[in-house]
């Protein structure tokens, strides 16, 4: 599927009284409803599916404090308002949205969150993707969504890149030496770890899935009760 091209016509409010009639050099155009459903593909492999679930999963139990953010995947982001049957819109497989509210949502609709578009986003390459990752759609962030951090990742082949937008131009992340790139807008890094893009603390530490975490934390338990028995305490006795 391709992504529409904004329109470079001009763009009112639906029901506007100072609406006067356009010329035909500039045809007005009426913003669609905002309450629009996500229309995205199926997702091309089982790997592309965890992966998605594994990055929102990790960054939503990781702020988990936090209200100001928004992070998903495989959602359709409207952004251009001349919405017509005929053009087909497509997400991004992974994006942030920092500075709004954190809220389900039926799709992204840029009109509708005072013009805000993703800080970050992370396509997913596969053989049919794959060019217009590293094309159309980088090109797109770059010049239309002016999002400051893209990234791709192929949960294959593991090929991993990153670009930050300096100056209106997507330049190379330059990889440190286990491989990471850092996201500034996020404040952490991007690598891979156990074939899997994963997110990783400014010291080096791996955030970890809800899941991970729990187990982490059975495992802290089970050693601390071994301790005190070695010391003769039952854990079970301690209040």
């Amino acid at each position: 599927m391709t992504l529409a091209q904004p329109s470079a016509t001009s763009v009112i409010a639906p029901n506007d009284p100072s609406q006067t009639a356009a010329s035909p050099a500039e045809q007005a155009v009426v913003f669609p409803p905002g309450d629009l459903y996500s229309d995205e593909p199926p997702l091309e492999t089982e790997l592309h599916l965890r992966q998605i679930l594994l990055l929102i999963q990790c960054l939503d139990w990781l702020w988990r404090d936090r209200q100001d953010y928004y992070a998903f995947g495989n959602l359709t982001i409207y952004y251009s308002p001349k919405q017509r049957k005929s053009e087909d819109f497509r997400g991004p497989d992974f994006f942030v949205v920092l500075g709004t509210e954190r809220r389900p949502r039926k799709s992204w609709v840029v009109w509708e969150e005072e013009g805000k578009y993703p800080h970050v986003i992370i396509e997913l390459l596969s053989d049919s993707t794959a060019q217009t990752d590293r094309g159309l759609k980088k090109q797109l962030y770059q010049d239309t969504f002016r999002t400051p951090d893209y990234f791709w990742f192929d949960p294959h082949s593991l090929e991993f890149e990153g670009f930050h937008l300096v100056d209106g131009t997507y330049r190379p992340l330059e990889a440190n030496d286990r491989g990471w790139r850092w996201s500034e807008q996020l404040g952490l890094y991007l690598g891979i770890h156990n074939n899997q893009l994963r997110f990783f603390t400014p010291e080096g530490n791996l955030v970890p899935s809800p899941e991970e975490s729990a187990k982490a934390e059975r495992q802290r338990s089970e050693r601390l009760a071994a301790k005190l028995r070695e010391l003769g305490i039952d854990p079970d006795e301690i209040a």
